[in-house]
């Protein structure tokens, strides 16, 4: 990997992931229903915006907008910082899992 990668946040990579899964068609109410129906998860739509601007300002979105007058519609898309960005979320999540027991883990905690 290239660059400063900041670490992102667990709702961050679901943003992020979810537009990975939409593609251009990825705008604020599209990324509601997709986390929704892929983590189980309501959020508000207030909190998608919230961090859609700040994944765009640390340049791992990119937006447009379509459309005119009153009724223009912004679109986000993964950008390679933003792909990069969640290949670093997974690598660290593959190295902390790697040898981890739950079941051992638990057992061996008193109470």
């Amino acid at each position: 990997m290239s660059g400063k990668v900041t670490y992102l946040g667990e709702f961050e990579q679901v943003v992020l992931l979810a537009v990975a899964h939409l593609g251009d068609e990825a705008s604020g109410p599209g990324l509601r229903t997709e986390i929704s129906d892929r983590a189980g998860r309501a959020v508000s739509i207030g909190a998608i915006y919230a961090t859609l601007d700040r994944l765009t300002t640390k340049g791992y979105l990119r937006a447009r907008d379509e459309g005119g007058g009153t009724r223009v519609r912004r679109f986000f898309t993964l950008t390679p910082g933003g792909a990069e960005a969640l290949e670093a979320a997974r690598q660290l999540q593959a190295r902390m899992w790697r040898g981890v027991d739950l079941r051992k883990a638990v057992r061996t905690r008193k109470s």
